[in-house]
């Protein structure tokens, strides 16, 4: 399960997810990216699903980038708790992902085959995602 190794405090403020991603918006690595098509916050449970869907599907070939990392502690109380005594306890991790972010990349496989494994990939996962090339230099 993806989380940071540590972190300088151990408790996050909620924040907000308007916007779009300004950052991680172009395919880089691979040939082919799954991009969010919506805000969300993504667990390192789903991103690991999602990841365990992919490598599979693509059968050893290729090479995979996840390019989202949970470092966001959210915290829980725990159940039957009255109100105040303080915030909860750190209970998972989350990425923040907004609209245009690219999730994950593949390089190495044909399209098609591509195009499949991220179509199972992204039903592992909260949000609309869509399907994204490689931009080519020289005009493409």
């Amino acid at each position: 399960m993806l989380m940071p190794k540590r972190v300088k405090y151990r408790k996050q403020q909620r924040g907000r997810m308007n916007g779009k991603a300004y950052r991680g918006g172009s395919v880089t690595f691979g040939d082919f990216g799954l991009q969010a098509l919506e805000p969300a916050w993504i667990t390192n449970r789903q991103i690991e699903a999602a990841r365990v869907a992919i490598t599979r599907s693509i059968k050893r070939g290729g090479k995979m980038w996840i390019r989202v990392f949970p470092d966001k502690p959210v915290t829980k109380k725990p159940a039957e708790t009255r109100m105040g005594k303080g915030k909860g306890a750190p209970e998972f991790w989350v990425a923040v992902v907004k609209p245009g972010r690219v999730l994950f990349e593949i390089e190495g496989i044909t399209r098609q085959l591509a195009q499949e494994a991220f179509d199972l990939g992204a039903s592992k996962l909260p949000i609309k995602t869509r399907f994204v090339e490689r931009q080519q230099l020289g005009g493409q």
